[in-house]
């Protein structure tokens, strides 16, 4: 099976309540997890690439590495380019290979966002390529995407519908209270579900994205701080919160955070315990392992996407 674009999967994702898991990439070891576990699972599944993993392992090798897992998994995948601050980047990601791309222009101003968006609009879909949009700007540092909690700000629902209608865009972000990276909250976690549901009143249908969803799972935040890590008050977005979301018009969810922690959680504790290792294989299998699961309990009790191909 070829790569595919997200616009079916975001269809039936809105129609039955669920929504579908886009997985950060960097490696072979987090693209067999992942792929592994949507195949088990029968998921739909989008792996995206940040600019900061295009740096790290390079455009080419990540692209080759998701053919291999389409002939190894015959699943239906995105490859997805995340956080595209600008046209060149999503130029290239388009014409290297990519089926969706995301422009993120929400450091502009709404008429600059709009420009932005769709120029991004116009060459991608003359390509059989989709993208997605932001309005509203997440707080937290990711990759390439440093925003402090004073610049943040939560998506406006009045805006949304100009912004989709004067753009094209196939999918938009929005900002209701996650958050970049494993710190997320300071007090009690707390989603604008109240903006979610006005945004879907205006653009009914339209696929809903959340970005920052990860929901730092304690077991690997205590992981890593017992051997050697220090993430006092790590904290994420509780997963029946974005359970609800998905059952809303939440199409599209990102997870990256979590697979980080799995997987240096695992390590540390392989290291601790096997401090003679030196064949990476000995320590990248469990860690993959460690993700695997991850993204299986995220398919089933998060997504509901299992069973859905």
């Amino acid at each position: 099976m070829p790569l595919v674009t997200s616009t079916e999967m975001f269809k039936k994702a809105y129609e039955g309540g669920y929504a579908i898991g886009a997985f950060n990439v960097n490696n072979m070891e987090i693209i067999q997890a992942i792929t592994e576990a949507a195949k088990e699972e029968q998921a739909p599944l989008i792996l995206q690439v940040s600019a900061g993993a295009r740096k790290y392992a390079k455009h080419g090798y990540l692209v080759k590495l998701v053919e291999a897992a389409l002939e190894d998994t015959d699943l239906p995948i995105v490859l997805h380019l995340d956080h595209g601050e600008d046209f060149e980047i999503c130029k290239s990601c388009i014409d290297g290979g990519f089926t969706s791309v995301m422009i993120d222009g929400s450091k502009h101003s709404f008429e600059e966002n709009i420009r932005l968006t769709k120029q991004v609009v116009d060459y991608a879909h003359d390509r059989g390529v989709v993208v997605e949009g932001e309005l509203g700007r997440l707080a937290g540092i990711e990759d390439d995407v440093n925003v402090s909690a004073e610049d943040a700000s939560y998506t406006r629902p009045e805006e949304v519908e100009e912004f989709v209608e004067r753009t094209g865009v196939d999918s938009l972000a929005i900002a209701i209270g996650t958050s970049h990276g494993a710190f997320k909250f300071a007090g009690e976690p707390k989603l604008r579900f109240d903006i979610l549901e006005e945004i879907q009143k205006r653009v009914p249908g339209f696929p809903i994205v959340l970005h920052g969803a990860s929901s730092v799972v304690p077991e690997f935040v205590e992981m890593i701080n017992q051997y050697g890590g220090n993430m006092p008050g790590a904290q994420g977005v509780p997963e029946p919160m974005l359970r609800k979301a998905a059952s809303m018009a939440v199409c599209k969810i990102n997870i990256d955070s979590d697979l980080r922690l799995a997987m240096t959680g695992t390590i540390r504790k392989h290291f601790a315990n096997h401090p003679d290792h030196f064949d990476p294989r000995q320590y990248l299998g469990p860690a993959r392992e460690a993700i695997k699961e991850m993204v299986r309990h995220k398919i089933v009790n998060v997504l509901g996407c299992n069973n859905k191909i």
